[in-house]
């Protein structure tokens, strides 16, 4: 087993039910303090007594040009999301967890319902009142109870959290966040263990980040590589809180996010410190616009890749002198048709 202990005060969670530290309100990560298992990468996860899975991950790495695309859209929910929904619904399932809450009218929400379906949960996810789309159609045709909410992005969150059932949360549970190590440890054994120049990642809530980011970090203490590459984040106009934070430029958020990039709208993360820290040290953050997103978006139909808008932000980033890096492209392209 391993532990789980608070990112920045270190105190270790006390329960499975505590979503926040209670001594400085920070969030839960899981502890890694063992070495690299090259084998199979699932006992990287030693947590997990019995996998909940759908067939995730060993995603296609595909060199186009001067990079590599890691096609992540190609999960089974058409995300990357489903790399942390199944551990986390794997780790509540084996601790007994039968009713489950997430607030999410997007991919998380799609990904947390289909995982805990599978897993015989009953699953109730909260969207804001106004959810409207084809991600929402796929939340319930999954079988989950979807339940709207007037107000604030806030209230929808809250109204999760305190629904009375199990608050499997992708942005606080430690256990979805560290799901997503393993995208760094295929990127790596994919470049036959050696690592990209840069690795290109939408970034929002911050859970794509930080999964990867810990991921390239075990790798580097186990000695596998070197030093982690450097980490783009790439964000949108509307939506830069994490580029601001870290380029000291000025930033006040819209009252509503219209941007074509509807994936990426946490314009103030939970995890916001923990991804300005990685990327001060292992990275950094470019911006892009909606005009420059859909053209990219464009550019990559036409070589046979269909992603979503929000997806495209890290092609709409590249420059000239970005070679042999990796662009993870994050959700399928049929879900904003």
């Amino acid at each position: 087993m391993v532990n789980i202990k608070c990112s920045r005060c270190g105190k270790e969670r006390e329960s499975l039910h505590e979503i926040k530290c209670k001594k400085c309100g920070g969030v839960f990560e899981v502890e890694i303090d063992f070495e690299f298992r090259k084998e199979n990468l699932k006992d990287n996860f030693p947590y997990i007594r019995e996998w909940v899975t759908l067939g995730e991950g060993n995603t296609p790495l595909i060199r186009r040009g001067k990079v590599w695309f890691k096609l992540d859209f190609l999960n089974p929910t058409g995300s990357y999301k489903d790399r942390g929904s199944v551990t986390l619904i794997s780790y509540l399932a084996s601790n007994g967890i039968k009713d489950i809450a997430e607030d999410s009218s997007g991919n998380a929400g799609a990904s947390i319902a289909a995982y805990g379906k599978a897993a015989g949960m009953n699953v109730t996810i909260f969207v804001p009142e106004t959810a409207r789309g084809n991600k929402v159609k796929q939340i319930e045709a999954y079988g989950a109870k979807l339940m709207k909410v007037s107000g604030t992005r806030d209230d929808v969150t809250k109204a999760a959290e305190k629904s009375g059932y199990y608050y499997a949360s992708h942005v606080f549970q430690p256990h979805f966040r560290d799901g997503i190590r393993s995208l760094a440890y295929e990127i790596v054994r994919d470049l036959n263990w050696k690592i990209p120049e840069k690795v290109f990642i939408p970034v929002s809530a911050g859970t794509l980040l930080m999964g990867v980011y810990s991921g390239f970090k075990h790798l580097m203490e186990s000695g596998v590589i070197e030093k982690i590459p450097t980490i783009v984040a790439v964000q949108t106009k509307q939506v830069m809180p994490v580029c601001a934070k870290l380029n000291n430029l000025s930033y006040a958020p819209p009252a509503k996010v219209t941007s074509i990039a509807d994936a990426l709208v946490s314009t103030n993360p939970a995890l916001l410190q923990e991804m300005t820290d990685v990327l001060q040290n292992y990275g950094e953050c470019r911006v892009v616009d909606d005009n420059q997103i859909t053209e990219a978006w464009k550019e990559l139909t036409k070589i046979g890749l269909l992603v979503e808008y929000s997806s495209a932000t890290v092609y709409a980033s590249l420059r000239k002198d970005d070679e042999n890096s990796v662009l993870v492209l994050t959700g399928n392209g049929l879900k904003v048709l």
